[in-house]
């Protein structure tokens, strides 16, 4: 504990001498002076509301902080009623703050649904960016323990497939990349997940660049057979893969939309676990949309 030092600098200074008493001064007739004016009463009155808004500043970012949280946890968009609901406002006020994340950009809206928008990628610097890699990171270590398998974060971005976090153990290790994961999609449960979110543009650019191509005896024959699968996919439906990558791996990827962002979370197993699969696709799906809202920033951005 920090202590406070009142011993006087010179312990020994030498006695203070005496202080002659102070002589009478004439007195001297002074003016009295004027008191201030009072402000104008436009001045006055400037003041309460500037305090006002600074007293409620942090309330507003909250409030619309909370709109694009809610507003990320509805991969489909949402109506302005379902979301002042959601997060406790008034419907005025959630209209007034929607409207300004739209103007802003960090919202769209569409045929009355609000997605998140582009302008959310301004949060991306050095410092969030690592804030919400540790939130992943977190969570999946989370579901690695809690499911015992396991667990990938990967995301469909500038045209790629980018594994952007993967958590195991030494007793349940994750896939060796022997092929490149960006360029064989098409094979394991992770890739083919993310093209069946995309639309059919996309998903043809992305296969003309990396074509079909047969990595085990149980991989896709080739590209109409793969698209041909993907087309008969339910949206938001579990992608399970058994051996298309890695002979003696089963993999299993839930689809994530948010807004225009397409991402998975999936788990793999040695292949005589397969059993097993199912059920932990399961519990990884129930877990991540127990969480889904939390994590609609770090994942969306």
């Amino acid at each position: 504990m920090a202590t406070v030092d009142t011993a006087p600098v010179e312990p020994h200074a030498p006695p203070a001498q005496p202080v002659p008493p102070p002589q009478p001064r004439p007195l001297k007739a002074t003016a009295p002076q004027p008191r201030p004016a009072a402000a104008p009463p436009q001045q006055r009155s400037a003041t309460a509301p500037h305090q006002h808004q600074s007293a409620t500043l942090i309330g507003s970012v909250q409030r619309a902080m909370r709109l694009l949280e809610s507003v990320a946890g509805h991969e489909y968009g949402a109506p302005a009623k379902q979301l002042a609901r959601e997060t406790g406002l008034a419907l005025p006020t959630a209209y007034h703050l929607l409207r300004t994340l739209v103007h802003e950009g960090y919202l769209r809206r569409d045929k009355g649904l609000f997605f998140l928008g582009e302008a959310a990628e301004r949060l991306s610097s050095s410092g969030a960016q690592e804030k919400r890699r540790s939130t992943i990171a977190d969570a999946l270590a989370a579901w690695r323990d809690s499911i015992g398998v396991p667990v990938y974060y990967a995301m469909y971005r500038d045209g790629e497939i980018e594994v952007m976090c993967v958590s195991d153990t030494p007793g349940n290790p994750a896939v060796e990349e022997w092929a490149d994961f960006r360029e064989t999609g098409h094979a394991h449960a992770i890739g083919q997940c993310l093209l069946a979110q995309l639309d059919e543009e996309t998903r043809r650019d992305h296969l003309d660049r990396y074509p079909v191509r047969s990595l085990t005896p149980y991989t896709v024959r080739d590209g109409h057979s793969l698209l041909r699968r993907l087309d008969g996919m339910r949206r938001m439906e579990l992608v399970v893969e058994r051996q298309e990558y890695a002979l003696g791996t089963v993999c299993a990827a839930i689809p994530i939309t948010l807004g225009t962002t397409a991402a998975t979370m999936a788990i793999s197993l040695p292949a005589h676990q397969a059993d097993r699969l199912p059920a932990a696709a399961r519990q990884l799906q129930t877990e991540v949309g127990r969480l889904l809202g939390s994590l609609a920033l770090s994942i969306s951005i």
